[in-house]
């Protein structure tokens, strides 16, 4: 016997009032799992101070979570009396932010760049928001320039679409920002792992294009290190480097040695670097 979302509800001994049982039938009927406080209004057509009432009434009973200010999800009647209930993250950004892509570490992890998992979704976008948690899920938001705000693509997960760096994007963003990669060894994993199926001439305009030339430098230095693209190493090396820079902004400032080549002061060793590789 199959039951009715309402005999769903009885069965598991929630009381609902009308407006509450009004507006998580609406929802569920229109497949609806992300709403609005202006959703929630619309469907109700009732005053603010009322639907607020009936949202807070919802979470009590844990059908409804609230993701951030004005922002919800509908917990569905399978997730059962406890309402334990948590969506995939990368489903959950396009709900909370319009104009963004899902970057560094996240996208390291969603390429198969790194087999670690971080412990934060890391959130790239052009205006400044704060940080926030939902479900013991912390969302970090790294704002970039509109000039370094390019490589995105789209992908879809659970039949919903969202916005993630390139593979060769997710790349160039962690050479700019190790320190949201896990520092200078991820990103020269991420590279040793993904060296096969990035397209090494994007990557090399895309690290021209952001107008960083740190970004230059550590490309061709990993690169060198590693023993890969030795033609896009010593493209690099031919551009000319003024000043010396950091190779990795993490770690202690005091030098090994200058790396001419690149116009880096060599911070890290080898071994730290490629530790990863097992010998």
């Amino acid at each position: 016997m199959i039951l009715s979302w309402k005999e769903r509800m009885v069965t598991q001994n929630i009381t609902l009032g009308p407006q509450e049982t009004k507006l998580l039938f609406s929802l569920e009927e229109k497949g609806i799992s992300f709403f609005t406080f202006s959703d929630a209004k619309r469907i109700l057509r009732s005053t603010d101070s009322s639907v607020w009432n009936v949202l807070e009434g919802l979470k009590r009973k844990k059908r409804v979570q609230q993701i951030e200010k004005g922002a919800y999800l509908l917990v569905p009647a399978k997730a059962g009396y406890e309402g334990h209930w948590t969506e995939d993250a990368l489903v959950i950004v396009p709900h909370i932010i319009d104009v963004y892509y899902v970057g560094f570490w996240t996208a390291m992890n969603y390429w198969d760049m790194t087999e670690q998992v971080p412990i934060m979704v890391f959130v790239v976008t052009t205006r400044r928001k704060r940080d926030m948690e939902y479900a013991y899920q912390k969302f970090k938001f790294v704002t970039l320039s509109k000039k370094k705000f390019f490589g995105y693509i789209e992908e879809e997960r659970s039949g919903v679409k969202f916005n993630i760096s390139s593979k060769e994007k997710t790349i160039v963003d962690g050479l700019m920002h190790p320190e949201y990669c896990g520092g200078m060894s991820e990103v020269a994993k991420a590279i040793w792992n993904a060296r096969k199926s990035l397209g090494w001439r994007t990557v090399l305009e895309m690290s021209k294009k952001v107008r960083v030339s740190i970004v230059l430098r550590r490309l061709g230095y990993l690169l060198s290190t590693l023993g890969i693209e030795k033609g896009i190493s010593n493209k690099i090396k031919r551009e000319g480097f003024n000043g010396y820079q950091f190779l990795d902004p993490l770690a202690d400032k005091k030098r090994l040695y200058y790396s001419k080549e690149f116009g880096l002061i060599i911070n890290r060793t080898k071994k730290e670097l490629t530790g990863w590789m097992g010998y």
